[in-house]
């Protein structure tokens, strides 16, 4: 299984492109090659997808019943702005702009690796969206964590 993880401060060029880093480039599934998909994140952000990842994703909201006014409008708003990525030579893909004023990216960029995708902040927003309070911090993750006894720390 491989596993996007880490926190890495990135800068974009001039053209709006952004280099992957290199550990997480490195745990991409062989199957998604250089082929990435990228979405805007229910938070300010934008969520970086392997192909593969992305595909039971995908999957699962298309199965939604395309009569039902909700599920429209849902796939409708999750679906907005898709885009499939390649990244070129030297790991490098393109953020377009109306993604980076969604995400209020501008010059530079924490890429966060949450297991299957990742995440692209602005550093300013993500630091907003960071448990700052210790204690709520670990009673979040005895909350979601401590109920599955299957988990061995």
């Amino acid at each position: 299984m491989h596993l996007l993880s880490g926190e890495y401060e990135c800068k974009l060029d001039p053209k709006g492109r952004l280099v992957l880093p290199a550990k997480v480039k490195g745990n991409l599934p062989d199957e998604s090659g250089n082929q990435l998909v990228l979405v805007r994140g229910f938070e300010p952000c934008l969520v970086l997808y392997p192909r593969a990842a992305w595909r039971v994703i995908h999957d699962k909201v298309m199965a939604l019943d395309e009569f039902n006014e909700e599920y429209r409008q849902f796939q409708r708003n999750f679906f907005r702005g898709m885009t499939e990525v390649e990244l070129d030579s030297i790991s490098r893909f393109m953020l377009p702009r109306t993604m980076l004023r969604y995400a209020g990216i501008e010059k530079e960029a924490i890429v966060v690796g949450l297991g299957n995708r990742c995440e692209i902040w602005d550093p300013a927003r993500y630091e907003e969206f960071l448990i700052k309070d210790q204690q709520t911090f670990s009673q979040q993750a005895q909350k979601f964590l401590a109920a599955d006894h299957t988990l061995a720390f």
